[in-house]
């Protein structure tokens, strides 16, 4: 065999090698999370409401934005109100928005819309399984697909700015899926006017 030819087929073999994953895992290139391929309407687009929910009451304070809610309406501050609730929490190794959270999402849109001169931060998050890679653009997909919903929602682009931390910045350091499920979400980060 040529050298050309042993570079070229020790080459292939480490990029497989490197793409392995185990079977608990999905790859980012078996199946690109599309938040296009699940929107049915603007209003809803990038929405899932298959698999087991987060809902936020397991997260206590988690779930909370951490949102100063001195320079914005009471209603970031009530408790049951949705604009209190800045996180979003998404399934393992998924990108789509759940049921549960669109309306929270929507209030978050409403207010950006009422409010033409707030901004916001949509920051992304992963937990640590998977490379470093694979968990920035996994997390950046989740923030984007926010961004789509509240686009959609009538919120003028600039008043969004999508920035990924893949596994970064966790919200919980345990090594459990109670910890990870913590860390897989979007906040939605309000940046003044």
């Amino acid at each position: 065999m040529s050298f050309n030819k042993s570079i070229l087929v020790l080459s292939m073999s480490l990029a497989l090698l490197s793409g392995c994953s185990s079977t608990e895992e999905k790859g980012l290139l078996d199946e690109v999370p599309d938040v296009d391929k699940v929107a049915r309407d603007a209003k809803t687009r990038g929405y899932s409401d298959g698999g087991s929910s987060l809902s936020g009451e397991e997260f206590d304070n988690s779930y909370t934005s951490p949102i100063d809610s001195s320079s914005l309406g009471s209603e970031f501050s009530d408790p049951s109100h949705p604009l209190s609730k800045g996180v979003i929490y998404f399934m393992y190794d998924s990108s789509q928005v759940k049921q549960e959270f669109i309306s929270v999402i929507a209030a978050h849109a409403q207010y950006l819309k009422d409010h033409p001169s707030q901004k916001v931060v949509l920051e992304g998050h992963a937990d640590e399984r998977g490379s470093a890679e694979y968990n920035i653009a996994l997390a950046e997909q989740r923030a984007k697909s926010i961004d789509r919903i509240m686009r959609n929602q009538g919120v003028n682009s600039r008043q969004l700015e999508v920035v990924s931390y893949g596994e970064e910045k966790p919200d919980s350091y345990g090594m459990n899926e109670s910890s990870w499920q913590m860390n897989r979400r979007v906040e939605i980060i309000y940046q003044g006017k």
